[in-house]
C-alpha cells in the first residue's frame, strides 16, 4: 500500500480535515513516518488524536515548506486548492502526489467499486447506488467524497463486496491507481472556476474517470449529455446509457410517468419520492450501475421506493403557514440551481448567494420568469447576483442571514415554496454547505 520509495523516510499529509486524518492513520498503522499539517489553526477535532500516534508530527496554522519538499512523498486532502504553497513547493521538489482516495483504495483488498462523479448529482446518485445494493442484499458501504474516507474503510477492518464511492474532480486528478469496476458519469457543467483555469481543465479531470479503464469496465453514461459522451470516447471497456428523452439502456417514459430498464418497467415516477427530473435521472443512472453486480430489477425497483432525499439536497424542512421551505444548500454552482428551478412546480421565493464561484448568474434569468415570486440576493456574490438579475426578476438584497430568512418569510404567500439554492459555495458567512443548511431549517421551522 506505501511505495518502497516512501518507506524509508517522511511521507507529507496536506490538509487535515476526515481525509487527512484517516490517510495519517492509516500511514502511521503502515509504520510510516508522517509530518501532517493543515493551514487552520482549528482544523478538524480529530487532529488532536493524531498527536499521540508513534512517528507522526502535527502542525496546525501553517505548513513548514522546508519538511514538505524533504518528504518521500505527500498525501493531499480534496479540499486543498491545487495552487496551495504546499502543493506548489511538492510539485517543484519532484514528490509524488496522490489523493487520500488513492491511498485508500490500495489499502483495500477485494472489494469492487462502483465511481460516481459529475458536476451535479454525485451524492444523491452514490447514496442511491449504495442503498440499492444493500436492498439486494450485498454487502456495500458509501464512502469517497460522499463523507467517509476509504482510508476510513481500510483502517476499520470491515468487509465489503462494494464500495459506492463519490469522487470528485480534485481526487481524480491525483488518484493514478484508483481503478473502479463500474464508473457513472452523471453530468457536465462550469464548475469550480475559482479553482480551474478553464473548463476543459475541470472536464480534463473529470476524464481520468477513465485513466485506468480495462476492457471489463463498464461506464454508465447521460446519454442526454453531449459533453459526457465525448469525455468517454475511446475509453476501454462497455457503455451503457440512461436518459430523459428517449429509449436507452435505462429511460424515463414520460407519457407513462414510468422509469424503465430497457423495454421492462422498473417503477412508476409517483413511487420514486425525490423532486424533480435530475433525481430521475440519478435513479436511473444507480439502476443501471446496480444492475452490473447482478442484482435483479425487481430487488432495484424495491431499493428505489425506499430511498429518501439526502440532507441539504432539494430537502423539504417546514411546512408553515402553507409555505413549504426547501433546503437545497448542496447547491453550489449555477448547474445545480438550475435543476432545482426546474424542480419547482409552484411559486417560489429564491435565496441566491454567498461566495463567488466563478460563473455569472445571467443563465438563471429566463428560468425565473414565470414562477419566481423574488430573488434574495445575499453575501459576497450579493452584488454580482444583483447586477446579473436586475430586470429579470423581482430583487432584493439580503444582509445577513437571519435577514434573508426575514424577507422570504414576509414575501412567501400561502401556497408557495421558499427555496434555498444558492449557487455560491458556503465559505463567506459559514463554515460549510452543512451548516448553512442547517441554520436554513432552524429559522425556516421557527418561521
Amino acid at each position: 500500500m506505501i511505495p518502497e520509495s516512501w518507506r524509508g523516510g517522511v511521507v507529507a499529509v496536506v490538509g487535515l480535515g476526515k481525509s487527512g486524518v484517516a490517510a495519517t492513520r492509516l500511514l502511521a498503522r503502515e509504520g510510516a513516518r508522517v509530518y501532517a499539517s493543515d493551514a487552520s489553526a482549528q482544523p478538524y477535532a480529530a487532529v488532536d488524536g493524531l498527536r499521540e500516534l508513534a512517528g507522526v508530527e502535527v502542525q496546525t496554522g501553517g505548513h513548514d515548506l522546508a519538511k514538505i519538499t524533504a518528504a518521500a512523498g505527500l498525501v493531499v486532502s480534496p479540499g486543498v486548492p491545487p495552487d496551495a504553497p504546499p502543493l506548489a513547493a511538492a510539485r517543484a521538489a519532484g514528490l509524488e502526489i496522490v489523493s487520500e482516495l488513492d491511498l485508500g483504495w490500495r489499502a483495500l483488498v477485494g472489494v469492487r467499486a462502483i465511481a460516481v462523479t459529475g458536476t451535479n448529482g454525485k451524492t444523491t446518485t452514490t447514496a442511491l447506488v449504495a442503498h440499492l445494493l444493500r436492498t439486494a442484499g450485498l454487502a456495500a458501504e458509501a464512502g469517497g467524497n460522499i463523507g467517509r474516507p476509504l482510508a476510513d474503510i481500510a483502517l476499520s477492518g470491515e468487509h465489503y463486496q462494494w464500495l459506492a464511492v463519490e469522487v470528485s474532480s480534485f481526487q481524480l486528478h491525483d488518484s493514478p491507481h484508483f481503478a473502479p469496476q463500474v464508473g457513472i458519469l452523471t453530468n457536465l457543467a462550469p464548475d469550480h472556476l475559482d479553482r480551474y483555469p478553464s473548463i476543459d481543465a475541470y472536464y480534463a479531470d473529470k476524464r481520468l474517470l477513465f485513466r485506468n479503464a480495462r476492457p471489463e469496465s463498464v461506464w454508465v453514461l447521460n446519454g442526454d449529455d453531449h459533453a459526457v459522451l465525448e469525455l468517454a470516447r475511446g475509453a476501454a471497456g462497455a457503455q451503457r446509457r440512461f436518459s430523459l428523452r428517449g429509449p436507452a439502456d435505462a429511460w424515463y417514459d414520460a407519457a407513462s410517468r414510468r422509469l424503465l430498464l430497457g423495454n421492462a418497467p422498473l417503477l412508476a415516477r409517483d413511487d420514486l419520492a425525490l423532486l424533480g427530473d435530475h433525481n430521475v435521472a440519478n435513479a436511473l443512472a444507480a439502476a443501471l450501475a446496480v444492475r452490473e453486480t447482478g442484482a435483479a430489477p425487481g430487488q432495484i425497483a424495491a431499493g428505489l421506493r425506499s430511498f429518501r432525499a439526502l440532507p441539504h439536497r432539494l430537502e423539504p424542512v417546514a411546512d408553515t403557514g402553507g409555505v413549504q421551505w426547501i433546503n437545497d444548500s448542496k447547491a453550489t454552482n449555477i448547474a445545480s440551481t438550475v435543476v432545482a428551478i426546474e424542480a419547482m412546480t409552484r411559486p417560489f421565493v429564491l435565496l441566491l448567494g454567498g461566495r463567488h464561484k466563478g460563473e455569472p448568474y445571467t443563465r438563471l434569468g429566463p428560468l425565473l420568469k414565470d414562477k419566481c415570486r423574488l430573488v434574495i440576493a445575499y453575501g459576497e456574490a450579493g452584488p454580482l447576483v444583483e447586477k446579473d438579475l436586475q430586470g429579470a426578476v423581482p430583487l432584493e438584497r439580503g444582509t445577513t442571514f437571519a435577514d434573508v430568512m426575514a424577507r422570504a418569510r414576509r414575501a412567501a404567500r400561502s401556497g408557495d415554496v421558499v427555496l434555498l439554492s444558492p449557487a455560491c459555495s458556503s465559505y463567506d458567512m459559514f463554515k460549510n454547505y452543512e451548516e448553512r443548511g442547517a441554520t436554513f431549517r432552524r429559522l425556516a421551522a421557527a418561521a
